[in-house]
């Protein structure tokens, strides 16, 4: 067997059923890099915080309807906290820290700022979940953060000021969220998990519905398509993807560190979508990100069956 094939096998056999959480991982990052290209066209006719609570409301009616229709339980009283606080942090508090940090940071700054929600949220899950990760899995989240600042910083420049607090904060909130949905999702489905938060998540949002309603009755009809592709697509079925995500997966820190991908993806889909020739610096730190990836996802694996095989020779 040569070597390519026996890595080909090794890949599959982990992707297995048990590991199906790469899928539903893969599925959220698409989605959310999709967002960042539509959010970028949506901004030049809604607000952030409009577009903010309108994609999230759109979010809440779609899942509301799947929930009626499937017939989902309501939260125990005693996990309400738990969700409105889910609700909070991964869409209210996060898309505000968000947004007051990007107006005074350049756009490469912010991706690096959030590029740190992986390596946030491992070194949290290792002591309140007790989640420990190989040497080379922290070596592959060194490479991945190398290839974001590569990809970002190559062709720009790092922007220091009171906004890097706020993307702190941000990013802070979003690996806070990951942590609950790992809590909620052992109890509650993917689907609860991510209904009631984004539901608790959009009536705080509802500060900002008057603004939100002028502008969407005098909106354009792309701009609704916007709307319907962020709340559907990139909310709705991205957040119950990433709750199912991480109820599959062993380690909270597998699933977040795919989160590592987006810079590059939406350099590739803004190609695609909105013609944004890609730097070669996108080229550059999107292998590293994709190799990075790889060795945390595969390099165990790859490394404990190559010392197998040596010792059987």
């Amino acid at each position: 067997m040569t070597l390519s094939k026996w890595t080909v096998n090794i890949m599959n056999e982990h992707m297995k059923a048990k590991n199906s959480f790469h899928i539903y991982a893969m599925i959220t990052i698409l989605f959310w890099s999709l967002a960042y290209v539509l959010t970028r066209l949506s901004l030049q006719y809604f607000t952030p915080f409009s577009l903010g609570f309108l994609r999230y409301f759109i979010a809440s009616c779609t899942l509301i309807i799947v929930a009626v229709i499937s017939k989902i339980k309501l939260p125990h009283k005693k996990d309400l906290p738990w969700f409105m606080l889910a609700g909070a942090l991964g869409f209210f508090f996060y898309m505000i820290a968000f947004n007051q940090g990007q107006k005074t940071v350049t756009a490469s700054t912010g991706s690096i700022v959030i590029s740190t929600v992986p390596v946030l949220t491992a070194l949290i899950a290792r002591v309140v979940y007790k989640e420990k990760m190989s040497y080379l899995q922290w070596l592959a989240i060194a490479i991945e953060f190398a290839g974001v600042t590569v990809l970002t910083l190559m062709n720009d420049v790092l922007s220091i000021n009171i906004g890097l607090l706020w993307l702190f904060l941000a990013a802070l909130a979003l690996s806070l969220y990951n942590l609950l949905q790992r809590k909620l999702t052992k109890t509650y489905s993917a689907l609860q998990t991510t209904t009631f938060g984004i539901f608790f998540g959009t009536i705080l949002l509802a500060v900002f519905i008057r603004v939100s309603v002028r502008e969407a009755l005098n909106a354009p009809a792309i701009q609704w398509l916007y709307l319907a592709i962020l709340g559907i697509f990139s909310s709705a079925i991205a957040y119950v993807a990433w709750s199912r995500a991480f109820a599959k997966a062993e380690q909270t820190s597998q699933v977040s560190n795919y989160m590592f991908i987006t810079p590059f993806l939406t350099s590739v889909l803004g190609f695609i979508i909105a013609d944004e020739v890609p730097e070669p610096s996108t080229i550059v730190g999107g292998g590293i990100i994709l190799s990075g990836v790889f060795l945390f996802n595969f390099g165990g694996k790859l490394y404990g069956a190559l010392c197998n095989k040596k010792n059987t020779i």
